[in-house]
């Protein structure tokens, strides 16, 4: 699919000079998930790596956690009153006995590219029971200079944001600092999901001697999607909301926030952050 970029004429005003040029866009265009045919959700999202997104979408659902839960996804036709193929709704299948999510109004999900929670019924429609509860055992161990050089790798390893600095990103790195996979998204929630539903496809999951590294906040969602995949540390180049650092504490997962040059701040499980002894004991 070729639809991650598009050209739009824009009056351009510099210094008081006026021109007019193609610039260009990152794409935003609606997907829509159905589960063994029936509609679920429905997302704003950068086209591109669709597959990966519904499979991501449905572990952070407690849907899938295995690949051999997944049968199949495919791309659906007759999105259209002419019936043709629009590339923007995809259908999952499920293997036999995989436990379905509740198909009630209450529990459709409809995601904008700001907000992945949004239609819940309720907080306790927010909250899932991961199945890959965070067990890194011996536990992950990270210096703050393995942390702080992971922004720069992260930003240049990200080709569409070059071209338009409209996209969030995520990316996975091994403990070592070995950077894994990166995927960028109109939607924060949505390049997180890519990144999963590729380990799941891979049948990588759970993740539990990864890093995962998004470009923006660290809101309660993406700190949810990270314990649903058994990541055990999650940074973030801005800062937590008070609802991500709680079930961070709650679950075990190592929070950082304002991870930005040598600065940061770590909000929840420290104890995987190797600092230097003095430091430690002050």
């Amino acid at each position: 699919m070729g639809r991650v970029t598009e050209r739009r004429k824009v009056l351009r005003i510099r210094d008081g000079a006026v021109s007019t040029r193609p610039d260009t866009l990152v794409a935003e265009e609606p997907l829509e998930i159905r589960l063994n045919g029936r509609p679920l959700a429905i997302t704003m999202r950068t086209p591109g790596d669709d597959f990966a997104l519904a499979a991501g979408f449905l572990v952070s659902e407690g849907v899938l956690g295995t690949a051999s839960d997944l049968l199949s996804i495919v791309y659906c036709a007759g999105a259209t009153a002419d019936r043709s193929n629009t590339y923007n709704v995809v259908d999952v299948k499920t293997a036999p006995g995989v436990a379905l999510p509740d198909f009630s109004l209450e529990r459709n999900v409809y995601t904008s590219s700001s907000c992945g929670l949004c239609g819940k019924a309720s907080l306790d429609a927010v909250r899932t029971t991961t199945r890959w509860p965070i067990a890194d055992s011996p536990p992950v161990r990270v210096t703050p200079e393995l942390l702080a050089g992971l922004p720069d790798r992260l930003r240049a390893a990200q080709r569409v944001f070059d071209r338009t600095g409209g996209l969030h990103a995520a990316a996975l790195f091994g403990e070592d600092g070995e950077l894994l996979d990166v995927r960028e998204d109109v939607g924060r929630h949505n390049a997180v999901d890519k990144l999963v539903g590729r380990a799941l496809q891979n049948g990588d999951l759970p993740l539990s001697r990864t890093l995962l590294l998004v470009s923006g906040r660290a809101s309660f969602e993406l700190a949810q999607k990270a314990v649903m995949a058994g990541i055990p540390v999650l940074a973030a180049v801005s800062a937590p909301s008070s609802l991500a650092v709680d079930l961070a504490a709650e679950t075990g997962l190592t929070l950082v926030g304002f991870l930005r040059g040598s600065s940061m701040n770590v909000y929840a499980g420290e104890d995987r952050v190797a600092l230097p002894v003095a430091a430690a004991q002050g």
